[in-house]
């Protein structure tokens, strides 16, 4: 049965990676949760999608700059406006996740600059392995750079990666992405475009299911990817994933 994976908890439920999604979406019944990972410059690792806080949150300007102060000051923006959630720090999320029987999807994301973070990598596999978490983590990101340096700091923790059809472009095409990502990761997650345009060349290549479709919201798309014998479906509306899947 397909997987289904809650995106940065729950966000179209309750405030992307915020620790009241993280606890919420447990209650859904979800066996895996996704979250993302920045690198403050005072050295905390930080649980927000975006490289800049305009978007999720009440504050401006890059992620990296939060000290800890400001980060505990800060409100996320949930699905209905501001809400009394902090910008999270990994070691409370893994508190929260650490005593649940759900796998983790941890995603090491790029600065503003669009560059890799020295040291994020090795920063979230160690607090994996102190949260007794490793076994049970994937560590994923769009870029393979960045995933060659979590084999070789963290090679007990698995590895995801995750493309569209930019950064497949980026790689020569599909054939070409997939053929450099196979040796390197356990699940390749393709965006659900991608994936429509590319399916037959995609499961020729990689076996269902160690693949992943993301982000697939609507219930009729949603019918339509667990039919597919996928080993994993990304979301930001696991309640109705599990419902469609239940039926």
């Amino acid at each position: 049965m397909t997987m289904i994976i809650g995106h940065r908890g729950a966000r179209n439920i309750w405030a992307e990676n915020s620790l009241t999604g993280f606890r919420n979406v447990l209650e859904l019944g979800v066996k895996a949760v996704e979250l993302d990972l920045h690198l403050s410059n005072a050295g905390e690792v930080l649980v927000i999608h975006d490289a800049t806080l305009d978007r999720a949150t009440d504050r401006n300007g890059p992620v990296r700059a939060l000290s800890p102060d400001a980060r505990r000051a800060a409100r996320l923006r949930g699905p209905e406006g501001l809400t009394e959630d902090h910008v999270p720090i990994l070691e409370e999320v893994l508190e929260v996740l650490a005593a649940h029987d759900v796998q983790l999807h941890v995603e090491i994301k790029h600065d503003e600059n669009g560059r890799p973070y020295p040291g994020l990598a090795e920063k979230a596999a160690d607090m994996l392995r102190h949260y007794k978490l490793a076994d049970r983590a994937w560590l994923t990101c769009f870029d393979m750079t960045v995933l060659e340096t979590c084999g070789q700091e963290a090679p007990e923790i698995r590895r995801l990666v995750s493309v569209n059809a930019d950064w497949a472009d980026r790689a020569g095409g599909v054939e070409a992405f997939l053929t450099k990502a196979r040796p390197l990761v356990d699940i390749i997650a393709v965006h659900h475009e991608l994936m429509a345009a590319e399916w037959s060349r995609i499961v020729a290549m990689h076996p269902k299911e160690k693949l992943c479709v993301w982000i697939v919201n609507d219930e009729q798309g949603l019918r339509h990817w667990l039919d597919k014998g996928l080993g994993y479906l990304t979301t930001d509306s696991p309640d109705l994933a599990l419902r469609v899947q239940a039926a």
